[in-house]
């Protein structure tokens, strides 16, 4: 039995590769510092936003894609990754870490939000971005 394969499924396939690649590449900039959310991490919360995003195209029938509210999925993503981001602060005596990797697990999760709407250019900028700071930081930091 053969399974067709539309136009449509090769654009979400090819999202959904763009979001492993942006989650990779911030990933591997907390992976290399041994930071507790690392590439996997970053990979997964990139791809699970843009799969989320993805999934509303399938939820919502042709035609009420005119009112469809794009906000409440973002919005739900927003929750789901600020309690993973909170879980990666650890605070004690004073001393507060994993703030950092909790923002970039924010940023991320809105990158592959943005590649599962179809939007390429922003999320591929802003990933150059946030890798910039992450790097830029670590020079700053170790000099």
């Amino acid at each position: 039995m053969e399974i067709p394969i539309s136009w449509f499924d090769i654009e979400m396939i090819f999202r959904i590769l763009l979001a492993v690649a942006l989650g990779s590449l911030i990933g591997y900039e907390r992976e290399i510092t041994h930071k507790p959310a690392g590439l996997r991490t970053h990979i997964f919360v990139c791809m699970g936003a843009c799969l989320f995003t993805i999934a509303s195209f399938y939820l919502i029938e042709d035609t009420t894609i005119g009112s469809f509210d794009s906000t409440r999925i973002a919005a739900g993503i927003v929750t789901g990754i600020s309690f993973i981001g909170a879980g990666s602060i650890i605070a004690s005596k004073g001393d507060v870490k994993g703030v950092t990797t909790a923002a970039s697990l924010w940023v991320i999760s809105a990158i592959g939000l943005m590649v599962g709407f179809g939007i390429y250019l922003i999320p591929i900028i802003a990933a150059i971005i946030t890798f910039l700071v992450l790097y830029l930081g670590r020079i700053k930091k170790n000099s």
